[in-house]
């Protein structure tokens, strides 16, 4: 059985605060997806997982807390409990910038691997007691704004009692994600305490690892990819979304290609029988952690049908509309 995780960054934007936007603007657009056209945030993905009896993981930020107030996060955090998903934590350390009661002192950094280990302890404790008390629960699992953690992340992770980690993306190793890893590595590893599950994807050419976000590829390369998790017995294959992945890039309508592809990824999540819909109460390090197994191999006309698409969906949805 392939544990399928989906997973979703939930986060206020920052740009949209640089750029003047109130808090509740900036909840509206970033969380609640809210256009012309309806809403498609958190709301509306819940509703497609739902549907299909998928759970969920929401990797909820609350740095802005430091600037908003620890309410807009609880605002966050009850629309999601109360549809039966869960919540974890996610850290974008850009909020640290306008913070007025900043953890570490005015030090600032766009990615939580640019700080020092002690400085990722304080910024790392400050988001779980903000978490926990929007949730009432204390988060077990944390993933790195940006993908960008490092090693001493891990390690005060440990420090602090997490037990899961999902920073890495093979995409991003080197780059924002500097934790030490192989970039070939697939199935979770035990790091300390820590047990990394690494972001789930497939080849799309030799040697190019695409990532299984649900911007990022297809729907046939995401039905093929866990049609290969599950034919070759990956313990859990873990996918990432956004909360405003369902909007085209000026964020003012839907993008239907999107949202057909997290469709296909609920449906076929709940109607294979090797699949199973998952979060992290469900997985145990004991039973995840496995010699490694490969990736899906490239297939040249699945990856031209996507970038077609691909090519499709911007010229339908991210194109600049005439103005009126």
């Amino acid at each position: 059985m392939t544990h399928v995780m989906v997973t979703i960054d939930t986060e206020l934007s920052a740009g949209l605060h640089q750029r003047g936007a109130s808090a509740e603007d900036n909840f509206k657009s970033s969380i609640l997806g809210k256009t012309p056209h309806g809403d498609f945030g958190i709301a509306f993905q819940m509703g497609i997982y739902d549907k299909f009896g998928v759970k969920a993981v929401f990797f909820v930020d609350p740095m802005p807390a430091l600037i908003y107030g620890e309410e807009r996060i609880r605002d966050i955090t009850d629309l999601i409990l109360r549809r039966g998903h869960s919540v974890q934590l996610h850290c974008h350390t850009e909020w640290l910038t306008w913070a007025t009661k900043s953890p570490v002192q005015g030090r600032t950094g766009r990615n939580i691997g640019d700080f020092d280990y002690d400085d990722q302890l304080s910024i790392l404790s400050t988001g779980a007691d903000i978490l926990k008390r929007a949730c009432g629960y204390a988060p077990i699992a944390f993933r790195a704004g940006n993908f960008g953690a490092n090693d001493d992340t891990i390690r005060a992770l440990d420090t602090l009692g997490f037990l899961w980690d999902s920073s890495v993306n093979a995409d991003d190793l080197g780059r924002n994600c500097r934790i030490t890893c192989d970039v070939n590595q697939t199935m979770p590893y035990r790091a300390g305490r820590v047990t990394e599950l690494p972001v789930s994807g497939l080849f799309d050419r030799p040697g190019h690892f695409r990532p299984a976000q649900v911007c990022a590829i297809s729907a046939w390369e995401m039905r093929s990819a866990l049609r290969h998790a599950g034919m070759n017995q990956h313990p859990v294959f873990t996918t990432v979304t956004h909360s405003f992945e369902m909007l085209s890039r000026d964020r003012q309508r839907p993008n239907r290609t999107v949202i057909a592809r997290l469709e296909a990824l609920a449906r076929m999540t709940s109607q294979t029988p090797h699949l199973r819909s998952a979060v992290f109460a469900d997985l145990t390090p004991a039973a995840v952690v496995v010699q490694d197994r490969p990736r899906l191999p490239p297939n040249i006309a699945r990856t031209l049908a996507r970038v077609a698409g691909q090519a499709w969906s911007t010229l339908c949805y991210d194109r600049k509309l005439p103005s009126r």
